[in-house]
């Protein structure tokens, strides 16, 4: 591996001896979640936890397997050209502009492939500049660490048993204790993705009603779902996004999925889920622990996301 100084930025010329065991070790590291989730969907079973990294969020099993380099990787060798039949890749010319100079690599063979940051569409640096802010905002903000997970209670609350969105799990306590416990307890939820699930009831017992226009002015470290959607904003910026990235944030959203179900009104000990129980003062100091690690946790995946923004946006 050579590192050249491309563009304000260090750029890595790996052999293809190199990136095929980064390529094969992403794939064995995705396929342990993968797998399972593909082998459940053939026998048409569901899964309340894991399921839904699948099945909520838009980015297809075989995009998650598909290893990229991201920005700040050079591919050699004849095999790189495979990368080429997408449109984001290019191959550099000897010498060329914004490439790496032979007389700096002189062991590394022909040719030479890496995906070009000005292959991004217009309308998508549009999103990538409102993503920068939105990140920025976030690590400026301080993190709020009060709401104790009663965004999954506030989607069952006051709904028939016909209406719940798990019919096939038990609920921990029956309807009108669910409704007493939200009742009896704050409910501050920031997220719009959490909030939009509410049941029509449960709305007006929030503190805050957000909107989607009100992400950059709401959006907090200390809430899970804001830590889970680093996975969204891993994948939305794919191919771009080195695909080491888009698996971190997907097993830091794994763990916070476990977590946030854990949390909720569902009993799903059946499954080796046992409850947070945040009905409980000692349940919401539990939570809050998981809050603030995944917070913790979450920081330099956010820090590369918005390096990444900031190299696309040029």
């Amino acid at each position: 591996m050579t590192t050249t100084r491309s563009n304000h930025s260090a750029t890595k010329v790996l052999t293809e001896p190199e990136w095929r065991a980064r390529q094969q070790a992403h794939e064995a590291r995705v396929r342990a979640w993968t797998d399972p989730h593909q082998a459940r969907a053939a026998r048409g079973e569901k899964h309340p936890v894991h399921d839904f990294l699948f099945t909520y969020y838009a980015f297809r099993v075989a995009w998650l397997r598909r290893w990229h380099p991201g920005p700040d990787l050079v591919l050699a060798g004849e095999a790189a050209r495979e990368f080429l039949r997408r449109p984001e890749y290019r191959e550099l010319p000897d010498g060329g502009a914004g490439s790496p100079s032979r007389s700096e690599v002189p062991a590394t063979p022909a040719p030479l492939v890496a995906i070009d940051p000005a292959a991004l569409p217009a309308h998508r640096r549009e999103f990538v500049a409102w993503l920068s802010a939105l990140l920025t905002a976030m690590q400026a903000r301080p993190p709020f660490f009060g709401c104790h997970g009663l965004h999954e209670w506030a989607m069952v609350y006051r709904q028939a048993p016909d209406e719940v969105r798990h019919q096939t799990w038990p609920l921990r306590f029956p309807p009108d204790e669910i409704a007493r416990i939200v009742e009896s307890l704050p409910v501050c939820c920031s997220h719009f993705d959490a909030f939009r699930f509410f049941t029509t009831p449960a709305r007006p017992l929030n503190k805050v009603q957000p909107t989607r226009a009100d992400a950059p002015q709401l959006e907090q470290r200390g809430c899970l779902h804001a830590n889970l959607d680093l996975y969204k904003w891993a994948f939305k910026l794919a191919p771009f996004t080195p695909s080491e990235l888009i698996a971190d944030c997907f097993e830091l959203a794994r763990a916070i999925r476990e977590v946030d179900m854990r949390a909720s009104p569902y009993d799903l000990r059946a499954l080796g889920f046992p409850p947070i129980a945040i009905e409980t003062p000692e349940g919401r100091a539990d939570y809050e622990t998981h809050q603030r690690a995944f917070a913790t946790r979450g920081e330099p995946l956010r820090a590369r996301l918005l390096g990444l923004c900031e190299r696309l946006l040029g």
